[in-house]
This record gives structure tokens, sequence and C-alpha cells, in this order.
């Protein structure tokens, strides 16, 4: 007498498509992965706008930045190029073309070299200065430019605003 001991059926005594039946019955995790995507896609979605939203403000915020020095560069060339405040922020306007709501400001003003901090007027600033100090000619450009986000997100403002300077000395003739 042979003692068997009867355990059910055997895995190769199911058919196939009964066998990948009872494993997903088993397991329990049928449609998990989808139900995780759903959860998490919105998350990854704001992510990805965001970071995007990002470097659109950092991209205008260099650009702004360039603006300003194209049209300081343009007013440090010469005394002549110094005092044409229209040719500096027509150069600075033409740099930023991809901007919106551009706008530059441009001023100029002189100092001797033995005291580069207190200002003298441009026009009396040889006579201003004590032997043998030389008159330094400074220009100075500001931009400025409005960028509105794709997307509104509640608690940030409607428009940001960045900002460019830039000062140069004027080339010595």
């Amino acid at each position: 007498m042979t003692n068997t001991i009867d355990c059910g059926s055997y895995p190769h005594d199911i058919p196939r498509s009964n066998r990948r039946l009872s494993h997903f019955r088993l397991t329990g995790d049928a449609g998990q992965g989808l139900i995780e995507l759903a959860l998490t896609l919105p998350l990854l979605i704001l992510i990805l706008l965001g970071g995007a939203e990002f470097a659109r403000f950092g991209w205008a915020s260099i650009e702004t930045a360039n603006a300003a020095r194209a049209g300081a560069q343009y007013g440090a060339q010469t005394n002549i190029t110094a005092s044409d405040d229209a040719g500096m922020q027509t150069a600075a306007l033409n740099d930023g073309i991809n901007l919106t709501g551009l706008a530059a400001t441009s001023s100029h003003s002189c100092a001797c070299s033995t005291a580069p901090t207190a200002q003298v007027a441009c026009l009396n600033a040889l006579p201003g200065c004590a032997s043998p100090a030389i008159v330094l000619e400074y220009v100075q450009v500001n931009t400025s430019s409005t960028i509105h986000p794709l997307y509104h997100w509640p608690g940030l403002p409607a428009t940001f605003t960045p900002n460019g300077s830039a000062i140069m000395q004027v080339a010595q003739p």
C-alpha cells in the first residue's frame, strides 16, 4: 500500500490561460501601475510646466541684461556716441528684439580719475579735475521687459519684469 497525499492540482495540470488568471487573482495587482500613473502624472506635468516657465523667465532675464550691455557698448565707443542717448536706446532695443515690452533708458556721467566716485559735469569736467587727473566718462543703460507666463499659477503674479543694467567707461581718444 502506498501512501499518497492529494495536494490538489499541480501547475502543469492547469491549462495556461487558467494559470495566468489564477496568478492575477492571487497577487491582486492588476491595474496597479495604471492607478499609480494616474496619481503621479499630474505632478509630473506640473513639474514639467513649472520648469518650462522658469526657463522662459531665465532666458528673458539674460536677454534683458544683454540688451543693456549692447546699448552700453554702443555708447562706450567714443565721446560722441556717449552723448547719443537715442542711439544707445536704439542699440539696446535692437538687441532685445525677441522680448516683449522691452524698454531702455540711458545716461552718461563724468568723473575725475583722482576721485572716480565724485561725479562732475561732463561739459566742464576738464577744469574741474586737478592736474594730472584725466576725465573719465561713463555710460549707463538700464533695460526692463515684461514676461507673461504661459499659465497663470495661483499665488504668483500675472507678469514678471526682469531688469538689466550695464555701466561702461567710454574709450579715451
